[in-house]
């Protein structure tokens, strides 16, 4: 929470959601949604109607948009923690929901306006309620507690609006596997009651028809476009994202968990060593393996997938690395001494990093784990260094005493300082995870470009170049609506193809047109001169053109 509203919005990244919910709010734009006037259907409304709902108690602003995400993020570790408590005991479920709250990628998006964090926290509700639903019904009731069951079901509903259907049908088969591993899987009843059956179609079922119905298409375009072929990196609307390689997911996905992906890899070794599908009662933590292992298997199988597609498992892991700890394994000194070698070389590096002039830090570790930064590194448009500089440097000295905290551990032997060394050094790095965000998102945010428009009179026209994400918070801070040009290669691709979108996107030739009248037009671009700018039509300018981070400003005339 703190300072969560100082930094503007991230655009590319939070600025289209939060726009698009301004929209809904300002405008009733709820089924299908909107942005800048055009159809949205690439995802469900919960974090909207959560955001809209915060402008209405609070304004339009940053902290209102981020707080749903803040919200969400809480309620994962929360569900988190209770279910580590149930399995584990209380002291072993706070450090699971500690462990989730400092894991560095979870952390980001925990401060973010983007559905993630919502879709952890629906996924981890839902594996908390079905997992205790079918553990209180062991062995007194065979038929399990169907308000848990039915209360994770519907949380498990939850998920598809809050992103997509993955969420309700992942941990559900992850469940089921286990199940049947280890013998349990029938009678359906004791772990997914009919009531809970009908709870967990509910809400998909309900949306998906809404949406069917207002969108024509929307169905085959989600499901079918964005979801299949875009997972095999083949969609008929692509959009401007740059996937990951599988080993950069990988790095990614397991180094955005450090260092709690460390112990969960090693709670997994240990069920495979026992064998403990042989056991009944493991069967929630064979779940919970099976649901982080496949997700991270899966994506890092497929051929598109980007930084966040891991975080979903992030509370499993979580869970399975505090079981590790908590269980004092036989080798309890020689991990706290692997942690000690690890936090000691991060401190190094991270220090070296630190002296040095930072365009390999930025290239390789920002131009990988975030999105936009990948699209930006080609273009040399990364934040400056010195801005980050010095929490690279601070970062570092928090492993430095990390390391110090684990050499008492292990000349003391001693697995619980060891563990209370690890968790603490995770959650002082987390206000550093928010102070990059911000340097990041004041870096490439479109709020500055967009004072630049209020000299001008509001009928002047303003056009953006390309896909409108890139830009998307510029009518939340300039109440200005742009038209857009060259721009359906991106997530209004879909909406681009209905009738009464047809004014909201120009053509290079329809632009010529449009400056024939002598009439300026303010020109949004983040193309610069690879774009219009440099190819104008016979007689026109481009005066004055002026940077504004990742963008231009250009007002032209013919």
């Amino acid at each position: 929470m703190p300072a969560l509203g100082a930094a503007p919005l991230d655009d590319p990244g939070e600025g289209q959601h939060a726009e698009i919910a301004r929209e809904a709010w300002a405008e009733g734009h709820w089924i299908p949604l909107h942005l800048a006037g055009v159809r949205y259907v690439d995802k469900p409304p919960l974090p909207y109607v959560l955001a809209a709902a915060a402008y209405q108690i609070w304004g339009v602003g940053e902290w209102s948009a981020r707080l749903p995400s803040v919200l969400g993020a809480a309620v994962a570790a929360a569900a988190t923690a209770w279910l580590g408590a149930r399995l584990l005991g209380p002291a072993a479920g706070a450090v699971a929901g500690l462990a989730v709250l400092s894991s560095p990628l979870f952390a980001a998006f925990a401060r973010y306006v983007r559905p993630e964090a919502l879709f952890c926290a629906a996924i981890q509700l839902g594996f908390l309620g079905l997992l205790l639903g079918r553990r209180a019904g062991e062995p007194e009731r065979a038929g399990g507690d169907r308000r848990w069951q039915i209360a994770g079901a519907l949380a498990l509903g939850l998920a598809t609006l809050a992103k997509n259907p993955l969420g309700t049908a992942g941990p559900l088969a992850a469940i089921a596997l286990a199940l049947a591993l280890t013998g349990q899987l029938r009678p359906m009843r004791a772990w997914l009651s009919p009531p809970a059956v009908a709870a967990l179609a509910l809400i998909p079922l309900a949306w998906y028809g809404v949406e069917a119905a207002s969108s024509p298409g929307s169905i085959g375009y989600t499901l079918v476009d964005q979801g299949l072929r875009g997972a095999m990196g083949a969609r008929h609307f692509p959009d401007e994202d740059v996937p990951l390689g599988s080993g950069e997911f990988l790095a990614v996905a397991l180094l955005g968990a450090f260092p709690w992906s460390l112990a969960a890899a090693g709670a997994i070794a240990a069920l495979v060593r026992r064998r403990a599908w042989r056991d009944p009662a493991e069967a929630p933590w064979i779940a919970l393996a099976l649901w982080a292992v496949g997700v991270v298997a899966v994506f890092a199988v497929v051929p598109f997938k980007l930084p966040h597609y891991g975080l979903p498992a992030y509370g499993a892991i979580a869970l399975l690395a505090a079981r590790w700890w908590w269980e004092r394994p036989p080798a309890s000194r020689a991990a706290a001494a692997l942690h000690l070698v690890l936090f000691a070389a991060l401190a190094a590096g991270l220090a070296w990093v630190a002296l040095g002039d930072g365009q390999a830090f930025l290239a390789s570790v920002v131009g990988t784990a975030d999105v936009t930064a990948r699209k930006d590194t080609a273009a040399g448009a990364l934040p400056a260094w010195a801005d980050l500089e010095p929490l690279v440097g601070r970062t570092a000295a928090i492993f430095a005493v990390g390391a110090a905290g684990l050499a008492a551990a292990v000349v003391r032997r001693a697995p619980r300082l060891a563990l209370a060394a690890v968790t603490a050094t995770a959650l002082a790095c987390v206000p550093a995870v928010s102070a990059g965000l911000a340097v990041v998102a004041t870096w490439r945010s479109v709020a500055p470009l967009a004072a630049e428009l209020t000299p001008w009179p509001g009928a002047t026209r303003v056009v953006h170049e390309g896909p409108l994400e890139y830009s998307a918070a510029l009518e939340l801070y300039s109440g200005r609506r742009p038209v857009i040009l060259d721009g359906t290669r991106s997530v209004l691709g879909f909406g681009a193809t209905f009738p009464d979108a047809r004014d909201r996107f120009w053509t290079r030739e329809r632009l010529a047109r449009e400056l024939a009248d002598g009439r300026p037009v303010l020109l949004i671009t983040p193309r610069g001169p690879r774009g219009v700018l440099g190819a104008l039509p016979a007689g026109c300018r481009a005066a004055p053109v002026e940077a504004r981070g990742v963008r231009w400003l250009a007002v032209l005339r013919c």
